[in-house]
């Protein structure tokens, strides 16, 4: 393989295999399109996400309860309105939008929102789903699957599979965040639960159950800003039914924490905040539980450097993701300096974190950009210290960055 003589070469390269290389994404709220509804997809659910919706309660005297009660027709016309014609589309959100629609190969100049709906019109979602994965450069999507939701287990009962490019992971919010919930839903599903004896016996049972049916990746859970592991309900739900079941089932842990749910609940989904988190209880975790795989992101950007000096103490912890609010395009560029700094390419530089399809287009797209930008600066010092990396090691580089060092996790 020649030699790359130049730095001129060099950042071309790294810019080019960037965007050449397949991501996995290893996070996302997507369904497969055999489940209907639950897969969220089109310009309306895009106007209407609720990242978009805070925007517009807050930059209007629009009444949630209101905007609500509105067919989501109407409630997207008002977005498009109010967030795209009355101001500038120049938030993150907004932005990437427009950055859908671009590559979708829709004309922004018009700003109709009548003519972007045509562009949707006769879609067919299956062909759509794998048009959109394509246009994002990835490979596979990972769901996010939870079996205490009974619209999501139905369709699952039913046999409703997924394609080959979309994952599971088993969700299990509400052992961790509501046991007593979590005990009368194991119930409704048939599991004996009489005491708290046999609801620890149950809820392995049932996780035994939904991993059969759904093959997942791994467990996950979303976990507020006041999660500390050690001495409550939550850790003995941890020790006592999820570790015993990750360790028996070779599955690796999710934990995304940090999240204040409803600081404004007339917002609805819009209304949650970030806290900071106790990385302290993760160190523990990992240190208890060595022979359990962890995967953990922070909704705060306050716990990144702390998080990124923890994961270089355990071999069993995978830092992953620009989680939610940290997926804004400067805070994605600081968090993915600072962890290659610290972690080389032993994490997964971002999930898309997508509950409509196509989102995956422009949060994928704004990862590269940023990923290419980073990795101009690191591989340029390494140049200018004599040393050449050769193109087939900034290739394998830049895959472990976008899912590859998450799948060498997994089998480790």
């Amino acid at each position: 393989m020649p030699t790359i003589t130049s730095r001129t070469a060099l950042d071309a390269l790294v810019r080019h295999v960037v965007a050449d290389t397949r991501a996995i994404d290893i996070h996302t709220h997507l369904f497969p399109p055999a489940h209907g509804q639950l897969l969220l997809w089109g310009i309306d659910e895009l106007l209407t996400y609720h990242y978009l919706l805070s925007e517009l309660f807050i930059a209007t005297d629009i009444e949630p309860a209101v905007f609500f009660a509105l067919p989501k027709a109407r409630q997207a016309e008002i977005v498009f309105q109010e967030l795209f014609i009355n101001r500038s589309p120049i938030t993150e959100a907004a932005r990437g939008v427009l950055m859908v629609l671009q590559r979708l190969g829709l004309d922004m100049s018009c700003r109709d929102l009548a003519e972007i709906r045509r562009g949707f019109a006769n879609i067919r979602v299956d062909d759509y789903l794998n048009r959109i994965l394509d246009l994002a450069g990835v490979d596979y999507a990972v769901m996010t699957n939870d079996p205490f939701a009974p619209a999501e287990a139905d369709a699952w009962r039913r046999n409703e599979q997924a394609p080959a490019r979309l994952k599971t992971a088993l969700r299990i919010d509400s052992m961790f965040n509501n046991w007593p919930a979590a005990c009368r839903q194991m119930a409704d599903q048939g599991y004996a639960v009489a005491d708290d004896a046999t609801a620890i016996k149950a809820a392995r049972e049932f996780l035994n159950d939904w991993a059969d049916r759904l093959l997942p990746m791994y467990m996950a859970a979303s976990m507020p800003d006041t999660f500390v592991y050690g001495g409550n309900q939550t850790s003995r739900v941890i020790d006592d039914v999820v570790i015993p079941f990750a360790r028996e089932r070779g599955l690796p842990l999710a934990l995304m924490i940090g999240v204040k749910r409803g600081v404004n609940p007339a917002f609805g989904q819009a209304g949650d905040g970030v806290g900071q988190s106790d990385i302290d209880s993760v160190a523990r975790l990992a240190s208890k539980h060595g022979d359990v795989k962890l995967l953990v992101t922070t909704l705060s950007r306050v716990d990144q450097h702390e998080l990124a000096v923890t994961a270089r103490k355990f071999a069993n912890l995978h830092v992953f993701g620009c989680w939610w609010f940290c997926n804004q395009t400067s805070i994605i560029q600081e968090m993915t300096r600072l962890r290659v700094e610290m972690l080389g390419t032993a994490f997964t530089a971002n999930h898309s974190d997508a509950r409509v399809l196509d989102q995956l287009v422009y949060k994928w797209a704004t990862t590269r950009q940023v990923l290419a930008d980073v990795l101009v600066e690191k591989f340029g010092a390494l140049f200018d210290t004599g040393w050449r990396p050769s193109e087939q090691e900034i290739r394998r580089d830049v895959r472990r960055l976008m899912g590859g060092a998450f799948e060498e996790f997994l089998a480790r």
